[in-house]
């Protein structure tokens, strides 16, 4: 009995150490060959990391809260991609090379500030929602949206644009954008028809197809600033665009016209704002972050 109880005992053993070799080989099948090492995060007070990756030529760690929305990076599905393309993609480990496309926040022209969630500007933005636009007051506020350029062969200015957009208009609408003698705020400015609507001979009532455009060029002739303005809605607005070479970025601004003498200032604020948020290739800052709380 003591010879066979011996036996039984030996024979459980061994299948529990097959079992148990079974076990570890199926668990080290399913672990990725490589993980890719987790980059550390900057964090604000409440403990939320940052949003990082790299914008043109520079890694950045933007402060949580701050995003309008998401940030997309490159490759990443479309807002209306189909389905079933979105569920088969899988974005590559976040890293501070990780190229981002575009993300969005807002800006306030009057400070510098930005809008960040539990932060005092969140009530800020929400008190001049309530008190200013119900009453045809100026908003202080820019929707600011960041553009990588990755396209080394694309050019940093908006030549192309500009004359493509005088051209359509000229043939389609039969509206001819002419320069003004005067620039304005440091912008040359161009107006349909020299301000004129040709249909009544009188000063355009509408802006639907006639908007005020301004640019400004770099030294070289290149166009860096294309602003397309409002003149008769109850609050004007201002879609403002502009490149940064140092960064090799595209930036769009909407705002109230009352803010256009202060387009250069917005334009270094902007950038000023994104090197707050540079960090060395290891994600440490390298200054202090605009919008953290």
């Amino acid at each position: 009995m003591k010879s066979g109880y011996k036996k039984i005992v030996l024979i459980v053993v061994l299948l529990w150490q097959v079992l148990l070799l079974a076990s570890c080989d199926y668990y080290l099948s399913e672990q990725p060959a490589q993980q890719a090492p987790v980059p550390f995060y900057n964090r604000d007070s409440r403990g939320r990391a940052d949003t990082i990756g790299k914008l043109g030529t520079q890694s950045i760690s933007i402060p949580a809260g701050v995003i309008d929305g998401w940030a997309r990076y490159i490759g990443d599905p479309g807002d209306f991609a189909d389905p079933k393309i979105k569920a088969k993609y899988q974005r590559p480990p976040e890293s501070y090379d990780l190229p981002i496309e575009s993300f969005g926040f807002q800006y306030r022209i009057t400070d510098g500030d930005v809008y960040t969630s539990f932060r005092q500007t969140q009530q800020d933005y929400r008190h001049d929602n309530e008190t200013l636009i119900p009453y045809g007051k100026p908003f202080p506020w820019a929707g600011v949206i960041i553009y990588g350029e990755y396209d080394a062969a694309a050019p940093l200015n908006f030549n192309f644009t500009v004359q493509d957009d005088f051209r359509v208009s000229k043939e389609v609408t039969n509206i001819e954008y002419i320069q003004q003698e005067q620039p304005l705020y440091g912008l040359t400015v161009y107006r349909a028809n020299n301000g004129i609507d040709p249909e009544t001979g009188e000063p355009w009532k509408s802006d639907t197809l006639a908007r005020d455009k301004m640019i400004k060029k770099d030294q070289a002739g290149n166009i860096k600033t294309y602003i397309k303005c409002e003149f008769t809605h109850h609050i004007d607005s201002c879609s403002h665009m502009f490149y940064n070479d140092r960064w090799h970025i595209r930036v769009r601004l909407g705002y109230s016209r009352t803010y256009l003498p202060q387009w250069q200032e917005m334009e270094g604020n902007i950038i000023k704002i994104l090197d707050s948020w540079r960090v060395s290739p290891e994600g440490k800052l390298l200054g202090k972050q605009i919008g953290k709380a």
